[in-house]
Order: C-alpha cells, then structure tokens, then sequence
C-alpha cells in the first residue's frame, strides 16, 4: 500500500526521519507541531529550522493524527502512540528514550 507521506522539516539525515540529533536505529518517528501543523523529527530541529516557539498539544486533542512512523509513513493518533512501544502497522520499534521528553510536545 503506497502512502503520501507529509513533509518532515529540519535536518533530516534519512528517508525514515532521523535526524541529526537523535539518528538511532529506534529514532523512527516525526511529530507534527501544534503551532504550525508541520512535522518535526524533535524539538531541537523546529528549533532550528521554525520561526517561532514551539507549543504541546493539548490534552483534549489526543485524538489528533500528529506522529509519523518514518519507516511505513502511518500517521498515528497522538494517543495511541502515548500507549504503544512500536508502530501498529509495520512493529517498528520507537525509541523507548522519547517518553523521558513527552512535555516538549504534548500537554501531560
């Protein structure tokens, strides 16, 4: 099944959105930005790459798709990759370190 996949800004490195500050096997994942709706491999690129401050998703918006799964392109419920370790459609596996650094995106 063939995807059109969102573009993912910043320095980027791979076609599976690492980047060059988390660029791990597991580092798999792009997170679309509440303030902008762009994607993102982490915070530090849209800090390098936005013109502006960067937000967290709220709370009551955990039913938004906002997680790219840079390995099949499935853009994920923000809730449902909160409670999963891999990707639902191709069980690529996530960077379990991410979950140390969830308020930089999301509202906890």
């Amino acid at each position: 099944m063939s995807r059109q996949r969102p573009q993912v800004l910043g320095p980027v490195v791979d076609d599976q959105t690492r980047c060059i500050h988390y660029r791990t096997p597991l580092d798999v994942i792009a997170i679309k930005f509440v303030c902008c709706g762009d994607f993102y491999p982490c915070h530090l690129c849209h800090g390098v790459a936005a013109d502006h401050a960067a937000e967290q998703w709220p709370v009551g918006r955990r039913a938004e798709r906002a997680v790219l799964c840079g390995v099949c392109g499935c853009q994920l419920r923000i809730s449902t990759y909160l409670g999963l370790g891999s990707c639902p459609e191709c069980a690529a596996e996530f960077n379990p370190g991410c979950k140390l650094h969830l308020e930089l995106y999301f509202q906890i």
